[in-house]
């Protein structure tokens, strides 16, 4: 928890630090960002978005409110940290990939898709059901995967040596994010099923890049019959 009285402050960077990583007050900018995206999640989760106010998530880290709207802007932008760590791993994979080797086949020697792949924690699984239900959510979670997309589409430029705005890669960008979100979807929706086991994550992730990478399917004379008059 943050102990109250003691908010993070910003202060000099440190020219000790060691070289590419973060200095301490950004490190714990990120801790204390967690923070408040979990308990913003458990209280949304208890009492509802709209039972939910900025005051009771300050309280309940012991920081107060004008704290909290130094790090999110609103409440429901609260949980934005635990909406965009998978995409945050799917960034790291797709610039770790070698050239030579296709993503998904990267992917697979990684172990990614293997039960044992982080599946989404019972706190996001809470979130995401609650997105279709809560305006607020939504506009969280398309606007995180909106981001994705764009870092995704430059990682890919960087790679293919195509501009980022080009049409392909945005495209390839874009399946790469929609593929990830309805997994994640799909997990959420199935985890809420009282009784019923989900499906490990990986597998989900497999599913969906595979149907992404079949394309679309044929339609009316294209697969063969004859259009329709």
């Amino acid at each position: 928890m943050v102990v109250a009285g003691t908010p993070p402050t910003d202060t000099a960077r440190s020219p000790s630090s060691g070289r590419g990583r973060p200095p301490m007050t950004e490190r714990r900018r990120e801790i204390v960002r967690t923070q408040i995206a979990r308990a913003a999640v458990r209280l949304f989760t208890e009492n509802g978005v709209s039972g939910t106010t900025g005051d009771d998530i300050a309280h309940a880290l012991g920081i107060s409110t004008r704290t909290l709207w130094r790090y999110f802007p609103t409440k429901e932008s609260c949980v934005r940290p635990l909406l965009s760590e998978g995409l945050d791993r799917m960034a790291d994979f797709l610039r770790a990939c070698p050239e030579d080797v296709p993503l998904v086949e990267y992917l697979e020697g990684e172990r990614s898709f293997d039960a044992s792949a982080p599946d989404l924690e019972a706190p996001v699984a809470d979130l995401i059901r609650m997105v279709d239900r809560e305006p607020g959510l939504k506009a969280v979670w398309l606007e995180v995967h909106h981001t994705a997309e764009s870092v995704f589409a430059g990682i890919i430029a960087d790679r293919t040596g195509e501009p980022a705005d080009s049409l392909p890669v945005r495209v390839q960008a874009a399946t790469l994010n929609a593929a990830l979100r309805l997994a994640a979807e799909e997990q959420a929706r199935l985890r809420g099923r009282d009784g019923a086991p989900a499906p490990e994550m990986g597998p989900l992730v497999r599913a969906a890049l595979a149907a992404a990478a079949r394309g679309l399917p044929a339609f009316g004379h294209d697969r063969g019959d004859a259009p329709s008059r």
